[in-house]
This record gives structure tokens, sequence and C-alpha cells, in this order.
């Protein structure tokens, strides 16, 4: 997968002073360019939560300066929004929720971290978002439904384009197409990407009956064992969605799994593997299943539909974890990498927190190696995850560090609350994060705080040193 954050250097950019570094550990008092950043990026954020749009796609650019002012010394330097060509479509067209969000690659004063421990707790209590509308207000936003439309038109999808769309939330009933696409299973040309498809769904009937469909005496102890080991943890997948206690998905997830992890013997079946194709069957049997999930029948499916399925989400896979294959190998070293930036993180952003928690003796790797292991989908309402992966899948190559940002923002939600627990309350706090009432309103806000902390430390990671 490549990156969401790739793309031309210039629409990126954030002009302010030249050396650039404005969280800098020394004392000096930040610049107004970048507390005028820093503040137009909170109130963003605040206005997310009180329902007001969160400007999408926004640029900070310098405005031309005639040279007599250039020259004057001291004379503050002016900022100015600017719009890609979409925004400017719709600027009179709609008011509508936009949020392709473009990340600054500055980093903001960290006087103003305190400001960003913004508590979503209050908003626990509303209930979810009803299954149909999936993605939230964005995704089903009329005028970002005309945008992706007008992308996934073209005789060739600018993938790039697509990510910027996609990172705000992907409306239901495009997410299975814009999904291959964005992993890159399906060619961007809408010419090949049926040939494609069905060249990739044969390859898999005959992975599946080359790897799966044979009798145990053919099978190493090795991999009998494995495929034990999957039987056993296909059942335990989202035991809270009783979708998954059917018999046929099950044996769906342990064919999918036993033949993904035969073709990938550096790292085998992991437990937490069998988790991340929920996020794929779900989205795939979309296609073919209407209502909500609580209603779908797979019996009302053909075999040849449940195949393709299947052979949807082993491709969705094998792409998503090529990015990410040693948190998966022996001793999960990637893992472990994350959960040591993660410490990092919080320590730098909210160090009364990490302060208590070291005080306690609790360790990030208690908690946070399931929350990396599993992608966070233990950790939020199942109705909540795609949405979440879309996210995900337009990050691309640069999702497992920007999932430590998240990861933080996720935690950083309770701040107050963990300050008042000892080892053993904070212990079963984060293994049951109290995110059951979540809607998508909660998730926006962990997001949005992920991205500004990543907007801030991205590009000076010599803040997050120890």
């Amino acid at each position: 997968m490549k990156s969401g954050r790739e793309g031309d250097p210039a629409r990126r950019e954030v002009t302010g002073d030249g050396d650039g570094d404005g969280g800098g550990s020394g004392g000096g008092s930040p610049s107004p360019n970048l507390e005028w950043r820093f503040n137009q990026t909170l109130r963003n954020v605040q206005g997310l939560l009180k329902g007001r749009s969160f400007p999408g796609k926004v640029l900070l650019t310098r405005k031309p300066e005639p040279l007599n002012a250039q020259a004057s010394v001291g004379s503050p330097r002016e900022m100015s929004r600017s719009y890609s060509e979409n925004d400017r479509e719709d600027e009179h067209a709609s008011s509508s929720f936009e949020a392709e969000v473009k990340r600054p690659g500055k980093t903001a004063s960290n006087t103003n971290l305190q400001n960003l421990n913004i508590s979503s707790s209050n908003n626990a209590s509303n209930p979810p978002d009803a299954q149909g509308s999936a993605s939230g207000a964005r995704a089903t936003d009329s005028a970002r439904v005309a945008k992706f439309t007008k992308e996934l038109s073209r005789p060739a999808v600018i993938l790039e384009k697509l990510r910027e769309l996609s990172w705000s939330g992907v409306p239901p009933y495009m997410r299975p197409n814009i999904w291959r696409l964005l992993l890159g299973y399906a060619p961007p040309n809408s010419d090949r990407r049926q040939i494609v498809l069905a060249r990739k769904r044969l390859e898999y009937v005959d992975c599946v009956s080359q790897y799966y469909d044979i009798p145990d005496s053919e099978r190493s102890d090795d991999e009998i064992n494995m495929l034990r080991q999957i039987s056993v943890d296909c059942p335990r997948t989202v035991p809270d969605v009783t979708f998954f206690q059917h018999a046929q998905i099950q044996k769906s997830l342990e064919r999918i799994l036993y033949t993904w992890a035969i073709r990938h013997p550096a790292s085998g079946y992991v437990q937490g593997i069998n988790d991340l194709v929920t996020p794929f069957l779900i989205v795939f049997l979309s296609e073919h299943l209407n209502g909500s999930m609580e209603k779908w029948s797979i019996s009302d499916l053909s075999p040849q539909i449940i195949s393709n399925i299947e052979a949807d989400c082993y491709w969705c896979l094998s792409k998503l974890l090529d990015g990410m294959q040693d948190h998966y190998t022996f001793a999960q070293p990637g893992i472990q990498r994350l959960v040591f930036r993660l410490r990092e993180l919080v320590c730098r952003i909210d160090e009364p927190v990490s302060r208590h928690m070291e005080e306690q003796g609790l360790e990030f790797l208690q908690f946070a190696f399931r929350w990396f292991n599993c992608l966070l989908i233990r950790e939020i309402p199942f109705h909540l995850v795609t949405r979440l992966w879309d996210t995900y899948l337009a990050e691309g190559d640069s999702l497992p560090d920007f999932l430590v940002y998240i990861s933080a923002s996720l935690l950083l939600t309770w701040s107050d609350k963990l300050q008042k627990l000892d080892f053993q309350e904070m212990v079963m706090f984060l293994q049951h994060l109290p995110t059951e009432g979540w809607s998508h309103d909660e998730l926006e806000m962990v997001l949005s705080r992920a991205f500004m902390w990543h907007s801030m430390f991205s590009s000076s990671p010599s803040h997050l040193a120890s």
C-alpha cells in the first residue's frame, strides 16, 4: 500500500518560520504564526464537537507580500487559507461536512499541549448510530458522495485523491470497491479491474484446494497444530456479534486464515489476525446482503459468491499485512516497537498521566500490545470499526506510524480518570474501555486529536526522545 500522505509536497507544505521547528524544547516563546496555526486547528476540532464543519483539505500558505513589506523588520506574516479545486466547486453549492484532511508538516508549540486533552467522555451516553449510517455524517454527505462518484468514474482512478476523500469516511455502499482500490487489490484502471479480480479469485480457490482441502495425513505436525489453533480461535472472534457465531462464517474464517498462514511461513498464524479479517468480511458481504447485519443470512448466498467474498478477504488481508509483517513474526518486534513509541508519545503529551502510570508500576505492554495486535478492533464498538478502517486504509504504508497517535488519543480520552486509579483499577479499565455507548462523534474526536498530534510531532522525532 502507498502512503495516504504521499502527494504533491507543494499542496501539503505549511510555510512558517525558516527553522521550521516550532515545537522545540527551548524556552523561547512561540511565534505568532505557530500559535495561529495551532489555535486554528484546535478551533476546528472544537467546531467538530459542536456539530460545525471541520474544514476539508485546508492548506495554510503565506500571502504574497510586497517587497517593502518583506524588507520591514518585525512585520508579522499574514497567513491565509488555500483550498483545492475540488473544495472550490462546493463552496457555494453546499455547506456540507468536509474533512479531507491534509496534514501540515510542521510542529506546534509545546505550551499548547494541555489544550489537546479534550475529553469526550461526556458524550459516552449517546446512543450509537444506526447500522445504516455506518460512516457518520461526513461519509454520506451528498457533496462528498458526488466527489467519490466522480473519482470512481474515471477510466483510471487517481489513488491519491481517493485516499484524501476516504480518510474522513467512505459511503457504506461504495466501501467494497474503494477498499479494494486503496489496498491495491483491484487495479486503478477500470478496463482491467474485473479481469484481475476474476484471476485473483481463481488463484485463491486453487490455494484452498492445495492447502486446506486435504486430509490431515498430508499435513505436517506444525500445520495440524496451527489448524487446530485457528479452529479454536474462530468461535472467539468478535463474540459479542452474533453474526460471527454462524458455523458457515466460522468455516470461511478458518479457510482464509489457514490459507494465509500457510502462504506466509515467516509469521504463520498469530492470535489476533483472526480479528483483522472481520472488517473485510462485513464489507464484502454487504455487497450481497441488505439491511442490518443482525438480519443477514449467509445461507442466502450461492457457493460462488461466498468463494468470491473469501477470496477478496484473503487478498485484502494479505495486502494489509504486507506493510506490517514484523508485527506477527517471532516475538512480534513491530508491535513492541509501537508500544515503546506510544509510551514516549504519551509522556510528551500528558506527563502527569505518564508519571502516574509509572508510579503505579503499569507497563504499556500490559494493555497496548493487544491494541496494536488487533488494530483496536476490540476496543471500540464493532459498528464503528469499518469507519475507523476507512482512515487506516487511506493511511496506506503510514498506518503503523499513525496508529500510535490514534492509540495515544484513545488512551488520553480518560486522562483525568486514569490519574485517580491504582494499578489494578487501571489494568481492568484499560482492558475493558467504556466505549460501548460510543457513536461516530467520539470516534471522530479520537481521530481529530490523533491528526493534530501527528501534525505536531511527526516531523520532529527528537521531541519524542527520552
